[in-house]
C-alpha cells in the first residue's frame, strides 16, 4: 500500500502527489487498508503480518497531524471572538452616532419633536443592525464549529476502530503463539 503513495517535502505521505498533508481520516483509512492487505500469519485466518516500523510511523504521522487540526479549531474560535468584538464595536459606534444625532436634533428648537423621532429610529435601526450582525457571526461560527466537531468525532471513531482492530489482532496473535509453543499431547 505504501509504495503507491507519494511523499511530501516533510516526509508525510499524500495520495495525490501534492504537497498538502494527508487528511487524518485518509491516513486512518490508509492504516486500515495496510492491515487488511497484510499477509496472513502462517496457519492463521485472522492474524496478519505488518511491518511494525511502518505501522508505528503511520500512527506517529497521524498523531502529529491532529494537533494541527486542533490549532485550526482554536484559530477559528479566535477569529469568531474578533468578529464578535468588531461587531460590538461597530454596534457601539452606530449607537453612539445615533445618540449623537439624537442630541444634535433635540438641541434644535424648531424640529425638536421630529428630531426625537428620527434619533429614536436611528438608535432602533442601529440596535437592530448590531443584533443582525451578532446573529450572523454566531450562525457562521456555530456552523464552522459544528462541521469541525463532526470531523473530530469521525476522526476519533476511526482511531478507536483502528486501535480496537490492532488490539484484537494482537490478542489473536498472542493466543496463536502460545498454541504453537504448547507441546502436543496425545
Amino acid at each position: 500500500m505504501r509504495d503507491a503513495l507519494d511523499t511530501d517535502r516533510d516526509g508525510r505521505h499524500t495520495d495525490d502527489g501534492s504537497d498538502a498533508p494527508m487528511d487524518p481520516l485518509d491516513r486512518i483509512d490508509e492504516i486500515i487498508a495496510m492491515i487488511e492487505q497484510a499477509r496472513s500469519a502462517p496457519m492463521s485466518r485472522s492474524n496478519c503480518v505488518v511491518e511494525r516500523a511502518e505501522a508505528i510511523g503511520m500512527l506517529e504521522e497521524l498523531r502529529a497531524e491532529l494537533p494541527a487540526d486542533l490549532r485550526r479549531a482554536a484559530a477559528l474560535l479566535e477569529e469568531r471572538d474578533k468578529i464578535v468584538e468588531a461587531g460590538k464595536r461597530e454596534a457601539d459606534r452606530i449607537i453612539a452616532e445615533g445618540e449623537g444625532e439624537h442630541a444634535r436634533l433635540v438641541s434644535t428648537n424648531e424640529i425638536t419633536v421630529s428630531a426625537e423621532h428620527e434619533a429614536a429610529r436611528l438608535v432602533s435601526e442601529a440596535r437592530a443592525e448590531a443584533q443582525r450582525l451578532r446573529d450572523e457571526v454566531d450562525d457562521y461560527v456555530d456552523t464552522a464549529l459544528a462541521n469541525f466537531e463532526q470531523f473530530l468525532t469521525r476522526s476519533l471513531a476511526s482511531i478507536e476502530r483502528g486501535r480496537d482492530k490492532m488490539h484484537a489482532l494482537r490478542e489473536i496473535g498472542t493466543f496463536a503463539q502460545e498454541e504453537e509453543q504448547r507441546p502436543l499431547t496425545i
